[in-house]
């Protein structure tokens, strides 16, 4: 990824400042999804054909990553180990929600969506604060 588009993407040309933005946009997500997983678990299963416990579950360790993504990006230089934590729980949480639509759980057609549109954004996430932070790590 061109440092130009991510430029454009975050609107700013300072690397560092672009991983703290792509951090706080994720945290952003995550928290609003982990939020509506915990307060409206019982609609959000009976929509997605999914257990509300399962959300519940889902909500609570959604909530608490966000918590530590908008921790890190609040550093005014994310560590950059955290940072590489964040793309690799991104990248298995993508992997992992497809693998689980595969072989381990049967949502609804609005689940199956949400399921994937979900891992693509979190995909998505991880690729920006990669390319981001070797742009901020680069000699």
């Amino acid at each position: 990824m061109s440092q130009a588009l991510l430029a454009g993407i975050s609107r700013t040309t300072r690397p560092q400042s672009m991983v703290r933005r792509f951090l706080a946009l994720d945290a952003v997500v995550t928290g609003t999804n982990g939020l509506a997983y915990l307060l409206a678990s019982d609609a959000l299963g009976d929509l997605l054909g999914m257990s509300p416990a399962l959300l519940f579950e889902l909500g609570l360790f959604l909530t608490a990553f966000a918590a530590g993504v908008a921790w890190l990006a609040s550093r005014r230089q994310p560590p950059t180990r955290g940072v590489k934590f964040v793309v690799d729980a991104n990248l298995l949480w993508a992997l992992g929600s497809i693998v689980s639509l595969v072989g381990w759980i049967d949502p609804s057609t609005a689940g199956a969506v949400w399921i994937l549109m979900q891992a693509g954004t979190v995909a998505g996430f991880a690729a920006l604060q990669w390319a981001a932070l070797r742009g901020a790590t680069a000699p």
